[in-house]
């Protein structure tokens, strides 16, 4: 009888303490009302049910009833033209560095930028230490902003595979382009072919790698975009090819011509 009593008065306390659980827990998620006035809103719990709501795994989200799942489509498409352009580009601008270095019959102020001087110990690109000028279409003239690199200028001109010869002239340097040989010609008509080919080999790399990006990406992209993106690819990859193309021509129009 004793253990009946005690049960029953276990059996009380526990209900007891789950209704007044019950209540706690209602107390504390309610939000808080105001004197005749709609129950206010508590911005760390609205933050918590917004939060489980909208989150979504993978490529899953729900919509607004909760009840269904939706595929998130994926837009790669800005990212790889952005990537594959900026590869192209870099190609196309260090096929023009290149062939800088190439002398021509006629004198050019940039013919002299891919010069590396050594002063005081320290390398640095001829233009950061002198301004090149072209006094006529067979002459360059080189102003160093310090006097004192002139002879540091002048052995770096005179040992870059330009041929040129530079002599001082008070304080900066005057080059004559000497005229181009047939043999010399031919020989930088060679180059400059070459250095086509490669740069147009970097530009088709750049296309592939956007393709295997588009490829592995994989149903995550619609069909109809996939055949546009690629499209797009291709176009701009004629449009990097031309633009070497024209980079060449021009030079070599400019060895051969004179």
């Amino acid at each position: 009888m004793g253990r009946r009593v005690f049960s029953y008065r276990n059996l009380t306390l526990i209900r007891s303490s789950v209704l007044h659980s019950r209540n706690f827990s209602s107390t504390i998620l309610q939000p808080p009302r105001l004197c005749n006035s709609q129950p206010s809103t508590i911005p760390g719990i609205d933050f918590l049910r917004q939060s489980r709501r909208g989150f979504a795994k993978g490529r899953k989200s729900k919509d607004d009833s909760g009840s269904a799942s939706v595929d998130v489509a994926v837009d790669i498409g800005p990212a790889v033209k952005e990537n594959a352009s900026a590869q192209m580009d870099a190609a196309v601008v260090a096929l023009s560095r290149e062939l800088c270095k190439i002398r021509t019959g006629r004198a050019s102020d940039g013919m002299l930028d891919h010069i590396i001087v050594e002063t005081r110990g320290v390398k640095v690109p001829l233009n950061r230490i002198a301004l090149v000028s072209v006094l006529d279409s067979k002459t360059l003239s080189v102003n160093p902003y310090d006097p004192d690199t002139l002879k540091a200028l002048q052995k770096a001109i005179a040992s870059s595979p330009l041929g040129l010869n530079p002599k001082e002239d008070g304080q900066r340097l005057v080059a004559a382009i000497p005229p181009l040989t047939k043999e010399h010609i031919q020989a930088m008509c060679k180059v400059i072919s070459k250095s086509s080919e490669d740069v147009k080999q970097s530009i088709r790399r750049a296309r592939q790698k956007a393709l295997d990006t588009i490829k592995k990406a994989g149903s995550s992209v619609p069909k109809d975009s996939v055949k546009r993106l690629e499209k797009e690819i291709d176009e701009l990859t004629k449009k990097f090819v031309k633009s070497a193309d024209d980079i060449c021509k021009s030079k070599e129009k400019e060895i051969t011509q004179g």
